[in-house]
């Protein structure tokens, strides 16, 4: 997280000090640091370059606007998997040429509202779903632009739960399962099959998968294009690996000069889907800490923020580094980190060994900018928390805290 540095025992984002901006916000709070972003955006641009990709932000890893419209001044298009994040690059002004639809659920209004906005393509994941997207297309006299998500079968090395590519999860159609229905696509008058897509994981930390991902995708698109189909698209997806703690990640530039000779050599026009590599370390949680608390001779640190602002560690047991906004003596103390929620399985991290802080002190939960927000609930009626962007000198709340209020505005008592 190059723009989270100490500074005199103090943490700063860019160049906010983040001790005196969780004095006067109310704790938890996500905030961002804009030129990490843009930094990361342009770092994997570079990576590519050479087979000038059309970058789509994953939409799902981190949703607020500000966040967005930064990528989009970028030249980034978007990634989207519901009519919701439609609606949201619709708010920024983006061009619907430079958005692609994913996901395995798309709902008929959905289809009907993405092909009425004009996007680029759909990446299709099962047959049936063709079926309705041609259905739709030609009730509304269009012609839909799709890809077809196919499934590699290769193993992403990554947390089960957010492995997409081996044939046992509900993601894309196998190679075989296609060409059995190949004639069939052939003759929907309102689909237009231009794309192939694939995605193996998230998390991932070296470029093989994807070498071999691509590899055996690339033989299968020779075929449909001997078969007359005139793909142009390749779709390769997202994934790349951020660090979260110690592990070892590949750089970003060697992921380019692994796929990069693969990509150019097949003449396509090439899709990337980045969420986490962008956001992931340009975002923290920031929380206060409420109580120190010993139990049978194990301790407890209780903080404001809970799973419901960060479930990554209870859904994946996902590490975050998590350090105090104002170091004081380097003592360190074994501790269960935990929120205040009800539920054991409410907690960032486990038998850790962290900087000794006091109550009311606060604490940094790094790496929070993908998945963080945009995963986070309202469980136990604790109103959503804000989103802080800081840019070099400047904070901006870019998402207001919700009041109590906001919690029962659209319930109705009987």
């Amino acid at each position: 997280m190059s723009t989270f540095k100490y500074k005199k025992n103090t943490l700063y984002c860019e160049k906010v000090n983040l001790q005196k901006l969780a004095e006067k916000n109310n704790s938890p709070f996500y905030v961002y640091s804009k030129q990490e972003i843009i930094t990361n955006y342009k770092k994997l641009a570079k990576a590519f370059a050479s087979v000038n990709p059309l970058i789509c932000f994953s939409v799902k890893s981190n949703s607020n606007l500000s966040v967005l419209k930064t990528l989009k001044e970028q030249g980034s298009g978007f990634d989207i998997v519901s009519g919701g994040e439609l609606f949201r690059t619709q708010k920024i002004k983006a061009n619907p040429q430079t958005i692609v639809y994913a996901g395995v659920g798309k709902r008929d209004d959905e289809i009907e509202y993405a092909l009425k906005s004009n996007i680029l393509m759909f990446n299709c994941e099962s047959i049936n779903e063709i079926r309705k997207i041609n259905f739709i297309a030609k009730e509304l006299n269009k012609t839909a632009k799709i890809a077809v998500r196919i499934n590699p079968d290769v193993d992403a090395q990554t947390h089960q739960y957010i492995t997409t590519g081996k044939k046992t999860t509900k993601f894309g159609i196998a190679f075989f399962e296609l060409e059995k229905k190949l004639k069939e696509l052939k003759a929907m008058q309102n689909i237009n099959f231009v794309g192939i897509h694939i995605h193996i994981g998230s998390q991932i930390t070296q470029p093989s998968p994807y070498k071999e991902a691509i590899t055996k995708t690339l033989k299968f698109i020779s075929k449909l294009q001997d078969a007359g189909f005139p793909i142009e698209y390749f779709n390769i997806g997202g994934g790349y690996g951020i660090r979260y703690g110690k592990e070892t990640i590949t750089p970003i530039e060697k992921f380019g000069s692994t796929l990069v000779p693969l990509l150019k050599k097949s003449g396509l026009k090439i899709i990337l889907e980045p969420g986490r590599f962008i956001v992931g370390n340009a975002g923290a949680l920031i929380t206060k800490v409420l109580y120190n608390k010993k139990n049978l001779g194990k301790n407890f640190m209780i903080t404001e923020a809970g799973m419901h602002n960060l479930i990554r560690p209870s859904l994946y047991q996902a590490y975050h580094e998590i350090i105090p906004l104002h170091t004081k003596n380097k003592r360190t103390k074994k501790v269960d980190v935990v929120g205040p929620i009800c539920e054991s399985g409410d907690f960032f991290a486990k038998d850790r060994k962290i900087e000794a802080v006091q109550e009311g002190d606060y604490l940094a939960i790094l790496s929070a900018g993908a998945y963080g927000f945009t995963m986070s609930s309202r469980y136990n009626s604790h109103p959503f928390i804000s989103e802080i962007m800081i840019d070099k000198d400047q904070s901006y709340i870019i998402r207001k805290p919700e009041k109590y209020s906001d919690l029962i505005k659209n319930e109705v008592i009987l």
